[in-house]
């Protein structure tokens, strides 16, 4: 069938995307000594397989396209020696998306954006495995009415994403304009977000920073890996904060410096403090505690309640691409991690008083 028609393919191309830029490419050319005048767009065109003059007019129009690190117009006349860069979506694959009657939850919505607090659980876009009831097929029945939405694109608005167990906010782009506008920020890491996490152990610091390269691992396609030779994967940075101590786990908030694929799960791995519960990365283990009967099933029941990585992206700031100003949002913790961490907090309680 057409909608399944290249959708693992599909999604092993989201996950490279994400690695380098999120959902979009970005190109750069110099243009050449002898370079006589030509519009910008123009020049794009000829330059950039498969991109229509109308989207890198989009482009910008959101001041996507940069000649020497300064926003131009579609129609700038290009010199010689210039540096031109442009930051743009990628173009749809073909799979054809089927809008669905799904509930989301809508944060802020206006003409140009939707903020939406993701529950855990939800894929974000189809892929192998998940062909409906994704992020995505609600999101096409929301926009069904609206230009951007194409029954051929597989991510409609979307600006970046989230892994299916991590919950917490995501911001979708209701107009090309939009979109593109956003783009900038991912792109060039200058939207915030935070996030929270239990994770297995207790850092020895309050605060720390990790810095190490993320990549596909070489031993097992499906996870990422710190590579600290620097020669694979891509530049990656980590803030943490530890908020709360709670024996043999810790609340952590993780500030993103980059936003590669797994990058707080790997990272914080690497460190030697696993996301609890989080299957890929060994987290779903006990790695911290005693041996006796007793602890093993509370960190089970724990397990039971929290059935997915204690990850949640907890606040999101950007610039709004009409007014300009800067926004942020704020999402409560699930319920999952709340219960989980009231669980520890009552076992911590219950062994001082041993």
């Amino acid at each position: 069938m057409r909608n399944f028609k290249m959708a693992e393919e599909i999604q092993n191309e989201f996950e490279e995307l994400e690695e380098n830029g999120e959902l979009f490419e970005h190109y750069r050319f110099v243009t050449d000594p002898g370079q006589n005048p030509l519009r910008i767009d123009k020049f794009l065109v000829n330059r950039i397989e498969n991109a229509s003059r109308n989207k890198i007019q989009d482009a910008a129009a959101a001041g996507n396209i940069r000649v020497n690190d300064k926003p131009v117009k579609a129609n700038y006349k290009i010199k010689a020696n210039e540096v031109i860069t442009i930051v743009m979506s990628y173009p749809p694959r073909e799979i054809e998306i089927i809008a669905e009657d799904i509930p989301l939850d809508i944060v802020y919505e206006d003409d140009d954006l939707i903020v939406l607090n993701k529950k855990p659980g939800m894929v974000v876009h189809p892929g192998h495995g998940n062909y409906t009831g994704t992020m995505v097929n609600a999101l096409a029945y929301h926009l069904k009415d609206l230009p951007i939405f194409n029954s051929e694109d597989p991510r409609p608005g979307l600006v970046h994403r989230i892994d299916k167990d991590t919950s917490g906010l995501l911001v979708i782009a209701k107009t090309e304009e939009a979109k593109n506008f956003l783009a900038r920020q991912f792109f060039e890491k200058t939207s915030k977000r935070t996030y929270r996490a239990i994770v297995w152990g207790q850092p020895k610091e309050d605060e720390g920073t990790i810095v190490g390269n993320i990549g596909r691992s070489l031993k097992d396609r499906k996870q990422m890996a710190v590579f600290e030779d620097g020669e694979r994967g891509k530049h990656a940075v980590t803030h943490y904060t530890v908020l709360e101590r709670l024996g043999y786990v810790s609340l952590v908030e993780c500030r993103l410096e980059t936003g590669r694929t797994h990058q707080i799960r790997v990272h914080m791995k690497h460190i030697g403090h696993p996301l609890f519960n989080d299957e890929r990365y060994g987290g779903d283990q006990i790695l911290k505690g005693t041996t006796f009967t007793k602890y093993k099933q509370f960190v089970q029941n724990c397990f039971n309640i929290l059935p997915r990585q204690a990850l949640h992206a907890k606040t999101l700031g950007f610039v709004h691409p009409t007014t300009k100003e800067f926004m942020s949002f704020d999402s409560e913790l699930p319920d999952d991690m709340v219960q989980a961490l009231e669980k520890w907090r009552g076992y911590i309680a219950g062994r001082d008083l041993d």
